[in-house]
């Protein structure tokens, strides 16, 4: 079968049920939108030491009273041939705090307030109350759209950035197309056509046949080739999100059973990949303000029993359901995780129960208003946080206000405010003193494991996977060893099982 040789296919593990720009921060929208289609103000540096980079913004100056203003790239223009300014940057930041549209991206900014002023086309002040001191990092989180983007989800995304979407086969594949008249460098990339497989093992042989250039998410059993995978720490979380509003969650002896009923260490080696680190924290260990003295949790099942009979002993109803809520491939061998965990709480006197999920199911538990009349929930989720700064995790997750918190606690939403505000070494220390309380005197979720990566990418590719393979798979990163001016015949259909699509 014929193929331009600097044209790609990208196999991912699930579906999208969306292509919203103001979404791309969930991880499987991110690896087609982010920096793609859509660009941001700034961009973080994962590839080296270069730190917080220009992106749509030239430049950035701290005018103090918490106002930044950002000096906006000039000669550029949406994929629809309209011209990049500063009233598309407000716009764009209006439509991710408007209540008529769910944006994901909204989360991350707290209890801040931000107000626009435009000086002029090419330059905005961005005034945040209270004062964010790395107001400039927060950026690369809000995807730019043209002033005429309705505040409506959009289906058809219009972005400055290298490629343009011309096609999108909802569940089957979804066609980005690189724009000749794009700001910046002409990536190698000519065009990406995104599919989708279950299985991973479907995943990888597919880049082994040639019928894909690149699987971002394998697992470790197919990752034995040296010549084409890549294992790396990812910046993933998994944890178990604790909604303490519910009985039984909201005694703390039945929250310390949850975390001693696990043993965590089992999973490591078994059907997670050597190398997954046990989580103390909802960030990784390269995150600002990490507390080494944090230990996990023991696996102590009798413990676990003394815990929960006391609980009982006092009138909590322990032996209330829980449903632990799984989102199916969200990360390899979900399934089998959820099902030893519930397993494991089983054991120690829990009546809990495992539902796997798909991905836009999983949202409504997943974020605020939860469902009303549901039954104690126990959460299975994976959080990326590649920035660097804990303010990319906490409020939201843990603050009382935050939309994907089960936690209500006025010493946790102090640290939180103050820490956001704070700089330099107090803001380390606060963070650091928020994890602490956080895992040892509320504990607040079940923290599980710092997760690592596998991918799979095909010899004639130039690219090396990093922390943020993950959430984003920039296509301009991607260049050509060599071409292939033709696909290797050996069908990857073969690996699939019964009742797969081919």
């Amino acid at each position: 079968m014929a193929q331009t040789n600097t044209d790609i296919t990208v196999v991912l593990s699930e579906e999208l049920d969306l292509v919203e720009p103001c979404m791309a921060t969930r991880s499987n929208i991110g690896r087609v939108i982010m920096q793609n289609i859509s660009e941001t103000l700034t961009e973080l540096d994962v590839r080296g030491d270069a730190g917080l980079m220009p992106r749509l913004a030239e430049s950035w100056e701290d005018l103090g009273d918490g106002t930044w203003r950002f000096k906006l790239r000039q000669g550029v223009t949406f994929s629809d041939g309209t011209t990049f300014d500063a009233a598309d940057v407000k716009h764009s930041f209006d439509r991710v705090f408007s209540d008529q549209i769910t944006c994901e991206s909204k989360r991350y900014f707290a209890d801040t307030a931000l107000t626009f002023n435009i000086v002029d086309d090419n330059t905005i002040d961005i005034k945040a109350e209270p004062a964010q001191p790395i107001l400039p990092l927060l950026m690369t989180l809000v995807t730019i759209v043209p002033s005429e983007a309705p505040v409506e989800v959009l289906r058809e995304p219009i972005g400055t950035g290298p490629y343009m979407m011309s096609e999108w086969t909802a569940g089957q594949q979804i066609v980005l197309t690189r724009r000749d008249d794009y700001w910046g460098t002409q990536p190698a990339v000519t065009k990406a056509t995104y599919v989708f497989r279950s299985e991973p093992a479907v995943r990888a042989a597919m880049v082994e046949a040639g019928e894909a250039d690149i699987a971002p998410q394998i697992t470790q059993e197919e990752a034995t080739n040296p010549a084409t995978d890549f294992t790396y720490p990812n910046s993933e979380t998994v944890y178990l999100r604790i909604d303490q509003t519910i009985e039984p969650m909201g005694d703390l002896r039945v929250r310390q059973a949850l975390n001693a009923a696990i043993d965590r260490k089992a999973f490591i080696g078994t059907v997670l990949a050597e190398g997954t680190e046990l989580a103390v924290a909802m960030v990784p260990p390269t995150t600002l303000g990490w507390n080494a003295d944090l230990e996990p949790p023991p696996f102590d099942p009798e413990k676990a029993k003394e815990l929960l009979a006391a609980a009982a002993a006092d009138g909590i109803n322990t032996g209330a359901p829980i449903e632990v809520i799984a989102r199916t491939e969200n990360f390899p061998h979900v399934t089998e995780v959820g099902e030893v965990i519930v397993q494991m709480l089983n054991d120690v006197g829990f009546k809990a129960t495992l539902r796997m999920v798909e991905v836009a199911e999983h949202e409504q538990y997943y974020s605020k208003p939860y469902p009303e009349g549901r039954v104690a929930q126990l959460l299975m989720a994976q959080h990326d946080n590649s920035r660097g700064d804990p303010v990319f995790s906490m409020y939201f997750k843990y603050h009382s206000q935050g939309t994907q918190s089960g936690v209500n606690d006025p010493k946790v939403d102090e640290l939180i405010e103050k820490a956001t505000a704070a700089t330099g070494d107090e803001r380390a220390a606060l963070w650091s003193e928020l994890f602490a309380y956080v895992q040892k005197e509320i504990v607040a979720d079940v923290l599980l494991f710092h997760m690592v990566g596998h991918s799979r990418v095909g010899e004639r590719i130039d690219f090396k996977p990093t922390i943020a393979t993950n959430s984003q798979l920039q296509l301009s990163e991607i260049s050509f060893k060599y071409a292939l001016r033709c696909r290797r015949h050996t069908p990857a259909s073969r690996f699939f099982k019964s009742g797969n699509r081919p």
